[in-house]
């Protein structure tokens, strides 16, 4: 793949270091925040499934509280590859206007599907779709979000495919949250291609997860 220097800035911070947090029951993931708080939602035991963890959870929705000025009841989210639910699920108990959670699994979708039922979460919807195709097909209506949640399997190379998608279905002063197995170019590194005119506000890393804050570049910034 052809590589570039870009405008892509991480926020270079000291790692924390990465404390172990409580084991739950196989196949259950927790609210930590917001309406739903300590609820424990069933997960779809399947190959590659892989809750965010708690830690990184409410480190990251710290970043977005924050990046929101707490005004999570104006705020769109777009979950794709939504998995167990556990960003989209999280960002609707803390009031989120809406939360569109994508999966192409069937079992996930169901899965998914049950735990909106068991929440009574009406500002959640849930679409069994690829990921990839949607997006296009959201940007060619004109609908927008105020943050997307991007925590595809790490192995398929699917960060690389949807994020340059992801500007055409942003607000102005959108944002993408991230989750990647491997770090992304530092400041200074040649990056790839897809990764150019985006900039990294906030990072972190726990155990072998990296997981970023992005925001499009804009000229002149």
């Amino acid at each position: 793949m052809q590589k570039k220097s870009s405008s892509f800035q991480p926020n270079r911070t000291p790692n924390k270091p990465s404390h172990g947090t409580p084991r739950l029951a196989p196949r259950q993931v927790r609210i930590i925040g917001g309406a739903w708080k300590r609820m424990l939602l069933p997960v779809l035991d399947a190959e590659g499934l892989r809750p965010t963890p708690d830690r990184v959870r409410e480190t990251v929705f710290n970043w977005i509280n924050h990046q929101l000025g707490s005004d999570w009841a104006g705020a769109h989210f777009l979950d794709l590859f939504a998995g167990s639910g556990a960003l989209g699920f999280e960002a609707a108990s803390r009031g989120a206007a809406s939360v569109t959670m994508v999966d192409n699994h069937g079992p996930a979708a169901r899965q998914l599907e049950d735990n909106r039922e068991k929440l009574k979460a009406g500002n959640v919807k849930v679409l069994r779709a690829d990921a990839l195709a949607l997006v296009r097909d959201l940007a060619a209506r004109g609908q927008r979000f105020d943050l997307i949640f991007l925590d595809p399997p790490y192995q398929l190379g699917l960060l690389s495919q949807i994020l340059p998608l992801c500007p055409a279905v942003l607000n102005d002063g959108g944002l993408v949250y991230a989750e990647t197995g491997e770090p992304l170019p530092a400041q200074g590194d040649e990056v790839p291609d897809w990764l150019s005119g985006w900039d990294a506000i906030r990072e972190d890393k726990a155990g072998m997860v990296y997981y970023y804050l992005l925001k499009p570049h804009t000229d002149g910034a």
